[in-house]
């Protein structure tokens, strides 16, 4: 079996860096819409504003554990480093296994993420489509 050398891990911390920051600007975006929404809705109380309220909380909470896992595995990366320090190799290699496997679902929730965007975009593009056909 190849070492785990220390450099291995470390590869690892601006990847997830940026992914983090892409996470939490996505969050950041979800909360100033959310907040608009919010006003909007207690203006009006139009009932159309539900569904966009209950897709903002879904993909909020997607978010929320896509940084979740992003950030256990960085703090894992962390530990593997400290592990191979103190010349723990097995338990290392374990520990970044599970770390790789964190960020692997950190990403995959973001595909979905993803997903459920693109449908919410596309239903308001058709209502703009629609709207400009009547």
């Amino acid at each position: 079996m190849e070492q785990l050398t220390l450099t291995t891990p470390a590869l690892l911390f601006s990847a997830i860096s940026l992914i983090m920051l892409a996470y939490t600007n996505r969050f950041l975006a979800y909360a100033a819409v959310i907040r608009n929404l919010h006003d909007i809705y207690l203006q009006k109380k139009d009932d159309s504003l539900i569904d966009q309220i209950r897709n903002l909380k879904l993909r909020l909470n997607l978010t929320r554990w896509m940084q979740i896992f992003g950030i256990t595995s960085l703090l894992l990366c962390v530990l593997t480093m400290f592990l191979i320090y103190i010349e723990q190799h097995l338990l290392a290699i374990w520990i970044f296994g599970i770390a790789l496997i964190l960020l692997i679902i950190s990403l995959g929730l973001l595909i979905r993420e993803i997903q459920i965007s693109t449908h919410a975009l596309g239903l308001h593009l058709k209502d703009i489509e629609d709207h400009l056909n009547t």
